[in-house]
C-alpha cells in the first residue's frame, strides 16, 4: 500500500475515518504504558505530529522494542480513528515495522533545545518543530514572491553567480579562482597570476544581481531576479550572513515614487500570503518566539507606510532625548538602533526613509538636484530595521562616470553597464529584499543563522 502523507490525515482526517492507511515517518516521541504504546511520528508534510496507537497485546517485544525510540523511522499500517482531542485523528496500528534504527546518542532526545545548540547539528535540527515550521514558511514566502511578480507581468531573470564586477563597490566579495596557493607564490605579479587564471581577470561571487538585472530591464521593461548572493563581510551580527537570498526587481521608466509603490504592494502581498497560508506555523512562532506576531503582521498589511525624508529623520533622532550608542548627525548612516526608534517609538509602522546623502550610498543611485543626496530609500520595519534597499538608478552617463571615478572604481569592469546610459537610456528603478530578513520578520526568529538550512557566516561552514 502506498504511503499516505501525514498532512492528509491532519487536514482531511474525517475523509479517512474508518479507512485503512499506511504512513511512514520519524518517531518524535514514544510513550509506553502497561497495555498500550503511543508514538508521535512526523514525515515532514505537516507541522503537527500524527499519533500511532498500539495495542501491545497484538505485538511481540521483538517488533515493539526497536520502534519505541526517538529518532527511528517507521512504517505503520492501521485504521484512522477520532482522537480524544476534538477535530483530530490518529491511527490504530495493525502492523508496524522499523525502517531505520537510531542509536541512544541521538541528540534530539529532549523536547526543547537552545538555538545555539541546534546550530551545531544542522543536519538534524531540521527535524525539530522550529525548523519544520521555518522551512515551510520559507517555502510559502518564496512562492508568494514569485506569484506577486508573475501576476504583474514581470519576467523572471537568472543573473550570473560568478561576476567580474562588484555591485556595491565596497570590495567585500568572495574571489573565484582556478589557481592554487602555489600559483600565487610563484607569479611575479598580479598580471601573470591572472593570465594563468580561468577567466584571465578578477572574478567573484555576486553580491547582487542588480547590474545584470538592469541590463535585462532595458530590454524587457519589468524584470525580477531571485537567487543567492554573497558578501565577504566579517560581521557577526544576528542580521548578517555571507550567503543569503535576494529578490531584486528592476523596472524601466519607473522613478523613485513608482518603485516605492511596488515595494509597498509586494510587502503587503507576501505578508498577507503568509497570514493566509501559514496559520498553524505562525501560531507556533507566536507562542515560541514573538508574542503578538500575527497582530504585528496584520498591522503592516493594513497600514499606510510612512515616507520620511532622511533630513527629517535625523532631526527626529536629534530631538528624541534618547542616548544612542552611535552618534546622530546629518551625513551619517542610520544604525539599527536609529531605525528601530523611528519605526517602533515614533510611527509604529513601516517607514521609507528617502534622499540619503550620496556619500554613504552606492555609485549607481540617481543624484538629486541638490548635489548632496540621492534618490534612494530604505524600508525600515519595527523589530528588524532595514529590510529593503531601494533607489532610482542614475540614467545620466556623465554623472554615473563621475560617481565611479570619485570612488576609484575601475571603469573597464563596468563598460557594459555604462553602455546602458549611452544607448537609449531611460529612468529606471529597483530594490533588493533579503529573503532571510523578511523571514525573520514574519516568524519572529531573531537570528539569520536560524532561518537558513545551513548558515553561512564568518567561521561557520558546517
Amino acid at each position: 500500500m502506498k504511503n499516505l502523507d501525514i498532512s492528509e490525515i491532519i487536514v482531511n482526517g474525517a475523509a479517512y475515518e474508518g479507512k485503512r492507511v499506511n504512513v511512514a515517518g520519524w518517531v518524535r516521541t514514544a510513550r509506553d504504558s502497561k497495555t498500550m504504546a503511543f508514538l508521535a511520528i512526523n514525515d515532514g508534510t505537516a507541522l503537527r505530529h500524527l499519533q500511532l496507537v498500539i495495542d501491545k497485546s497484538k505485538f511481540s517485544d521483538e517488533v515493539l522494542a526497536p520502534v519505541m525510540k526517538n529518532g527511528v523511522s517507521v512504517s505503520a499500517d492501521g485504521v484512522v480513528v477520532k482522537a480524544l482531542k476534538e477535530g483530530e485523528y490518529e491511527i490504530n496500528v495493525g502492523q508496524i515495522s522499523l525502517l531505520g534504527d537510531c542509536p541512544s546518542d541521538y541528540p534530539l532526545q529532549k523536547k526543547y533545545h537552545s538555538m545555539e545548540f541546534l546550530r551545531t547539528i544542522p543536519q538534524l535540527r531540521v527535524r525539530t518543530n522550529t525548523f519544520n515550521a521555518m522551512l515551510r514558511v520559507r517555502s510559502k514566502l518564496s512562492f508568494a514572491i514569485h506569484r506577486f511578480f508573475q501576476e504583474r507581468g514581470f519576467c523572471y531573470i537568472h543573473t550570473p553567480i560568478i561576476t567580474g564586477s562588484d555591485c556595491e563597490g565596497a570590495g567585500e566579495i568572495f574571489r573565484v579562482t582556478s589557481n592554487c596557493y602555489a600559483d600565487a607564490r610563484t607569479a611575479k605579479d598580479e598580471a601573470e597570476y591572472l593570465a594563468n587564471d580561468f577567466f584571465k581577470r578578477k572574478a567573484g561571487l555576486t553580491v547582487s544581481g542588480q547590474l545584470e538585472g538592469e541590463v535585462a530591464a532595458m530590454a524587457m521593461g519589468k524584470i525580477y531576479t531571485f537567487g543567492p548572493t554573497f558578501r565577504a563581510e566579517n560581521s557577526n551580527t544576528p542580521r548578517h550572513a555571507a550567503e543569503f537570498w535576494q529578490v531584486e526587481p528592476e523596472v524601466a521608466f519607473a522613478k523613485l515614487d513608482d518603485i516605492i509603490a511596488i515595494a509597498t504592494d509586494m510587502i503587503k502581498y507576501i505578508i498577507k500570503a503568509v497570514l493566509d497560508e501559514c496559520g498553524e506555523e505562525l501560531a507556533f512562532f507566536e507562542k515560541a518566539f514573538e508574542a503578538g506576531l500575527r497582530d504585528k503582521l496584520r498591522h503592516v498589511v493594513e497600514s499606510d507606510f510612512v515616507v520620511l525624508d532622511y533630513g527629517e529623520a535625523i532631526r527626529i533622532l536629534e530631538k528624541s532625548g534618547e542616548k544612542f550608542q552611535y552618534p546622530v548627525s546629518w551625513g551619517l548612516d542610520l544604525q539599527s538602533e536609529h531605525e528601530r526608534y523611528i519605526t517602533e517609538k515614533v510611527f509604529n509602522k513601516p517607514v521609507f526613509v528617502t534622499n540619503y546623502p550620496k556619500k554613504i550610498k552606492s555609485f549607481y543611485m540617481k543624484q538629486n538636484d541638490d548635489g548632496l543626496t540621492v534618490a534612494a530609500t530604505d524600508l525600515l520595519v519595527p523589530g528588524v530595521g532595514e529590510i529593503i534597499g531601494c533607489s532610482e538608478r542614475e540614467a545620466d552617463f556623465d554623472k554615473l562616470k563621475e560617481a565611479m571615478v570619485e570612488r576609484g572604481m575601475n571603469l573597464a569592469d563596468y563598460e557594459g553597464y555604462m553602455d546602458l546610459r549611452k544607448y537609449g537610456s531611460v529612468p529606471h528603478s529597483g530594490f533588493g529584499l533579503g529573503l532571510e530578513r523578511m523571514l525573520m520578520y514574519v516568524t519572529g526568529i531573531g537570528n539569520i543563522r536560524d532561518v537558513q538550512l545551513y548558515s553561512r557566516t564568518a567561521g561557520d561552514l558546517m
